[in-house]
């Protein structure tokens, strides 16, 4: 899905894109000057999308969403904003601009907000394969975009930044009954969870920290909307994409 910028574009009359898995992350993102794909949680997707995207109608490209947390120390809720993305023993820099005008805006409360590395993976990372990834790439969370849109953005010479709000900390994931809920567009099926709620009423309190983590993750990201916008020296469209 791709939702197109509005007025109000910024460097030149070029929009940012701004990729997304999920339908709420897209939604959150959209407005003026902002370009927005979201590949409802399928890398494949999301890679067709980018395929057919043309790279000179935008300046550059952030990943902007929610994020299984690596980081033993971080929780639900906390910002990473990306130095460098990491998959498949590949690595992308973040544009440093980006990264240093995002840290610096007024508002943002820096006891939520770490600078690290992000880790690209091509399926939800489930609770057991957290540490060897933490592990093996040094990564504070990993999500199933920023890696292609590092990449794109690499191939078409567009800055590129990331922006992820955990969702899910370290030592916790999404519980089967929930990842097999999910609708292709990102959405969850609540007929499905309540049907398997039934099946496995154990289930319910890991779904509910679930759901706990996810909406204060969405609000999080929601307070770092502004962060996207143009206008102001310290607004992340202002550090020259």
């Amino acid at each position: 899905m791709i939702i197109g910028a509005g007025g109000g574009a910024t460097n030149g009359g070029l929009p940012i894109l701004i990729v997304t898995g999920l339908a709420r992350e897209a939604r959150i993102a959209a407005g003026p000057g902002m370009t927005v794909i979201c590949s409802a949680s399928d890398p494949r997707q999301l890679r067709g999308l980018l395929r057919d995207f043309d790279p000179a109608g935008v300046c550059g490209i952030v990943s902007f969403g929610v994020a299984g947390g690596l980081d033993p120390s971080l929780e639900s809720g906390d910002v990473v904003v990306a130095t460098e993305v990491v998959a498949n023993g590949r690595r992308w820099q973040a544009a440093s601009s980006l990264k240093n005008n995002l840290t610096s805006t007024p508002g943002l409360d820096r006891t939520r907000l770490v600078e690290g590395i992000l880790a690209g993976s091509e399926h939800i990372v489930g609770k057991a394969e957290k540490a060897p990834l933490r592990h093996a790439t040094g990564a504070a969370a990993v999500d199933m975009e920023s890696h292609i849109a590092a990449g794109y953005a690499l191939e078409n010479g567009l800055p590129f930044a990331a922006l992820r709000v955990v969702a899910d900390p370290a030592w916790t994931a999404p519980p089967e009954l929930a990842l097999n809920a999910l609708k292709p567009n990102g959405n969850v099926d609540v007929w499905k969870v309540l049907r398997g709620i039934a099946r496995q009423p154990h289930a319910i309190p890991a779904l509910m920290r679930t759901a706990r983590d996810f909406n204060r993750a969405i609000a999080g990201l929601r307070g770092c909307r502004s962060l996207l916008l143009a206008g102001g020296s310290r607004s992340l469209v202002a550090a020259n994409l």
